[in-house]
């Protein structure tokens, strides 16, 4: 009973420091003065009703071509209850091809009195919220407890990217430490949530941390060694601009971005060896530490393939238009083995991979440690 009772009060306390640096953070954050990098004033983003198309931008062959003019009532905003007239790009990005009755987003620009009004985007905010809601109960209804202790875990860890992580880089903080700050936290507060503390959360802590970062040193290392740096990345012009305006640190978000994006698989498979050394000393408690450490291994050579595959098809995945222009344009091996791009996902997808692989020995080290050490 008192062990239970110290871990409730130790989970409680951990969650407690956790929320309290949350607030503190955003406190301390929430007076940052941004830069303005472009020119805003009178113009904002506003929801809004179709009433009528006044031109249409369909021809005869069925091809969209040029503008629409619409009527639009506005749904929000200092001019809720107008309607004005507004012009909509159909465009693949921005834009909407319009109907009558259709929600939306405008764009309205107010100077002088005068109101100039576009389409920014068909109104999907509702739709997006509805699927996470799905997504949300899912979780719960197949979990249970552990699956809403993942839905608060994710959450801390959203709220940590916006409101610790970004406002310290853009402070000038290094990206890297900033990374690492937030993996340690959110790693120690989402194993809290599922499991609480226990030997076996922190062993599934301890291989976590470590294995996010052998990742990030051998992205460094990558980066080194081929030439690759934080400057090789799409849209570098615009990041450029925004480094020389503010405080940020453009060179390193390339590596701060593989440290989070390895956290989530090094987190599975460091949870899911503590897991199961767990489970095998409760039901035999003769075994040895080297029973476990090499039990682990054997769980985690199991784990390295899928996950390293999974890993990988992730930066595939998100690198797919580019794969498409190599494969339309028969670009050459020499071209390709050498571009900025593939390089970024080979290290990306190497990186995480080593990460989720250096975890598993990790994790069945301190397990194996952690579950046979004398009990207090």
């Amino acid at each position: 009973m008192n062990i239970t009772v110290n871990k409730k009060f130790i989970q409680g306390g951990v969650l407690a420091a956790a929320g309290l640096l949350l607030i503190l953070c955003f406190l301390f954050f929430r007076d940052t003065e941004k830069t303005e990098l472009m020119e805003t004033q009178g113009r904002s983003f506003e929801k809004a009703k179709v009433v009528s198309v006044r031109k249409d931008n369909v021809t005869e062959n069925g091809n969209i071509v040029g503008n629409q003019i619409v009527e639009l009532e506005l749904l929000s905003g200092e001019h809720k209850g107008e309607r004005v007239e507004a012009t909509s790009s159909s465009g693949y990005l921005f834009g909407a091809h319009c109907e009558e009755g259709m929600k939306v987003i405008a764009i309205v620009n107010e100077s002088a009195g005068e109101l100039a009004v576009s389409v920014y985007s068909v109104n999907r905010g509702a739709m997006v919220w509805l699927m996470a809601a799905v997504f949300i109960g899912i979780v719960v209804l197949v979990g249970g407890k552990k699956g809403l202790a993942s839905i608060a875990g994710l959450l801390f860890t959203m709220l940590c990217i916006i409101f610790i992580f970004l406002p310290m880089i853009y402070r000038g903080v290094s990206p890297v430490l900033a990374a690492v700050l937030v993996v340690v936290v959110t790693t120690v507060v989402t194993m809290c949530f599922i499991d609480g503390i226990s030997r076996k959360s922190v062993a599934a802590m301890t291989g976590t941390v470590a294995g996010v970062v052998i990742a990030g040193i051998f992205a460094w290392i990558f980066g080194k060694v081929t030439g690759i740096s934080g400057y090789n990345v799409s849209d570098i012009e615009n990041l450029v601009y925004v480094g020389e305006m503010t405080d940020i640190r453009i060179g390193e978000l390339l590596f701060a971005g593989i440290l989070i994006a390895a956290l989530g698989a090094v987190m599975d498979v460091g949870m899911s060896i503590a897991s199961t050394l767990n489970e095998l000393k409760e039901t035999d408690e003769n075994l040895t530490a080297g029973d476990l450490f090499r039990s682990g291994m054997n769980v985690g050579r199991d784990m390295m393939g899928t996950m390293s595959n999974t890993l990988i098809l992730a930066f595939t995945g998100g690198s797919i238009n580019t794969l498409v222009f190599i494969y339309a344009y028969n670009y050459q091996y020499q071209q390709i083995i050498n571009m900025y791009s593939i390089g970024i996902e080979v290290m990306q997808g190497v990186s995480a991979s080593m990460g989720v692989i250096l975890t598993v020995p990790v994790t069945s080290l301190a397990g194996a440690w952690l579950l046979t050490a004398r009990r207090q």
